[in-house]
C-alpha cells in the first residue's frame, strides 16, 4: 500500500480542487482526499450487509451489484463475500487512493479491509480484531480518508458503553496511529457520529449520536425508556483539521447525524439532519468568518417521529435528498438558499428506508433499507432491498430492485460505488 502523506502539505492542493465540477460518478459524501475518481457511470455498487438469523448463511457480507446500464448483468448481484458472524455491519469508506474499502461492525468492533483491484470481485485482505483493546473505544462507524490515513469515528467506549467516544487514526495498511478524544469541556458532550472535511477552510466537522447501550437495544424498548432517551448526542464540533483540535462546539439538539458539505468551491457551509427532532441544521461561517449553527428547516411532521436518517447533497449544492426511516419516504429539499431549505418532492420507497446514494451528476439515486438490526421493523414491514432509480429532475423513475430477503442475503445497509477511474491509483 502507498506510504502516508503529510496532511498539512496536501491541504492547499486539495483546497483548490475541492468542489471541482468534473464529470464523474462518485458519491457526493466521499472524502475530498480521494484522488481517483470514477469517470462516466459507476459500474458496481457495494452493499455492506447485515447477516440475519434464518436467512442464507446468516453472516455479514459485502454484496456487489452490477449497476452499469449497458451491461447484460445490470441490476444483478454478481458477488457476495461473507466475512463470518454477525457483528452489526454498518458503514464503509474508501482509502484516499481508492484501492481499499474499509468496513466496520458496531457490536464486535471488527474492521474488514477489502482490496478493490478487481471491483467486481472484492478480496478481503485484512481483519482488524483489536480495535477496542488497542483504543479503548467501540463502534467503529465512519471511515473517512485523509492522506495516507483512515480516520475512524467510534460511537462509544469500552468502559461504560455510553456515547463518550473518540476519533481513531489508522494507516492505510491497517496500523494504529493515534486517538483523538471528543471534547467533554466547554459544552462538549463527548459524543461522536459522522465526519465531514472542507480542506479549503481547514475545517473538520463532527456530529453525535448515542452509545452502544442504546444502539444495540430494541428500538421499541428504547423509545419507552425515558432515561435511555436522554443519552443521545446534542452537539457538533468544528475542529482545526491540521492541529486536530476542537475550535468551537455547537448546541444541536436531537442527535445530528450525517454531515454534507457544499461542494461548490466558494461555499463555506455544511448541512445535517437531526434524528430525534426532525430538523435540518446549517453550519456556516457568518459575515465575521465565525462558525455558527442554525436550525433552518423541518422534515415531515416531527410529532409523528419520522426519524430522519441518511442524506445526500447534490454536487451543485442546490438540492438534498433526506430519508425518513419510519415512513419509508425520501424527500428532496431545494437548497438554493441554504438558510431556508424547502421540500419540493417526496416519494415512499418502502415500509422502511435508510441509506441514500446519488451519482455525482444527480441522475441516479440508490436506496437501501436497514438501519440497525434491533431497530429495523418487524414482520412483513422488515423489507430489505436495494432500489435503483433515475432522477429526471421531476420524478424518481424506478430501474430495478434487488430483494435481499428473497435472495437470502440479509439486511442491506451502506453503499459505495466503484468503476473505471481517471487515475492509476489501483495499479
Amino acid at each position: 500500500m502507498k506510504k502516508a502523506f503529510v496532511l498539512g502539505s496536501c491541504l492547499l492542493a486539495l483546497a483548490l480542487g475541492f468542489g471541482a465540477s468534473t464529470a464523474h460518478a462518485d458519491e457526493t459524501c466521499n472524502s475530498p482526499f480521494i484522488s481517483a475518481l470514477i469517470r462516466g457511470q459507476e459500474q458496481y455498487l457495494h452493499v455492506w450487509t447485515l447477516g440475519e438469523v434464518g436467512v442464507g448463511d446468516e453472516a455479514d457480507k459485502l454484496v456487489t451489484i452490477n449497476v452499469d446500464s449497458k451491461s447484460p448483468a445490470y441490476g444483478k448481484v454478481i458477488n457476495s463475500l461473507s466475512v463470518g458472524g454477525r457483528g452489526e455491519a454498518h458503514h464503509m469508506g474508501l482509502t484516499d487512493d481508492r484501492r481499499y474499502l474499509w468496513a466496520g461492525r458496531l457490536d464486535d468492533n471488527k474492521i474488514f479491509i477489502f482490496d478493490l483491484i478487481d471491483p467486481a470481485k472484492p478480496k478481503l485482505i485484512k481483519t482488524i480484531t483489536d480495535f477496542a483493546a488497542k483504543t479503548g473505544y467501540v463502534g467503529p462507524h465512519t471511515f473517512y480518508a485523509i492522506p495516507g490515513r483512515m480516520l475512524i469515528q467510534a460511537l462509544s467506549n469500552a468502559k461504560s458503553h455510553d456515547g463518550v467516544t473518540a476519533m481513531v487514526t489508522y494507516s492505510n495498511d491497517g496500523n494504529y496511529v493515534a486517538t483523538t478524544k471528543m471534547p467533554i469541556t466547554n459544552g462538549g458532550d463527548g459524543y461522536g457520529y459522522d465526519i465531514g472535511i472542507n480542506p479549503a477552510k481547514n475545517a473538520l466537522l463532527t456530529s453525535s449520536f448515542t452509545g452502544w447501550t442504546n444502539y444495540m437495544m430494541d428500538l421499541g424498548t428504547l423509545v419507552k425508556d425515558s432515561a435511555a432517551m436522554k443519552n443521545f448526542g446534542k452537539t457538533m464540533v468544528m475542529w482545526d483539521l491540521k492541529a486536530m483540535q476542537p475550535k468551537k462546539i455547537f448546541e444541536v439538539p436531537g442527535a445530528p447525524l450525517e454531515i454534507r458539505w457544499s461542494l461548490k468551491p466558494q461555499d463555506n457551509w455544511a448541512i445535517t439532519a437531526t434524528a430525534l427532532t426532525s430538523k435540518l441544521w446549517l453550519v456556516r461561517q457568518n459575515d465575521k468568518s465565525e462558525w455558527e449553527a442554525k436550525d433552518v428547516a423541518t422534515i415531515g411532521d416531527p410529532a409523528k417521529v419520522p426519524l430522519p436518517v441518511d442524506i445526500s447533497i447534490a454536487a451543485d449544492a442546490k438540492s438534498l435528498w433526506v430519508n425518513t426511516f419510519m415512513d419509508g419516504t425520501t424527500r428532496l429539499f431545494d437548497l438554493t438558499d441554504p438558510t431556508a431549505p424547502k421540500e419540493i418532492y417526496s416519494k415512499k420507497i418502502g415500509s422502511q428506508v435508510n441509506m441514500v446514494s446519488q451519482s455525482y451528476d444527480g441522475k441516479r439515486v440508490y436506496f437501501t433499507t436497514s438501519l440497525l438490526a434491533n431497530w429495523d421493523k418487524k414482520g412483513n414491514d422488515n423489507e430489505q432491498f436495494l432500489k435503483a432509480y433515475d432522477w429526471d429532475g421531476k420524478e424518481l423513475v424506478h430501474r430495478f430492485t434487488v430483494d435481499f430477503r428473497e435472495l437470502k442475503l440479509g439486511r442491506a445497509h451502506h453503499m459505495k460505488f466503484s468503476g473505471k477511474t481517471d487515475a492509476a491509483a489501483l495499479k
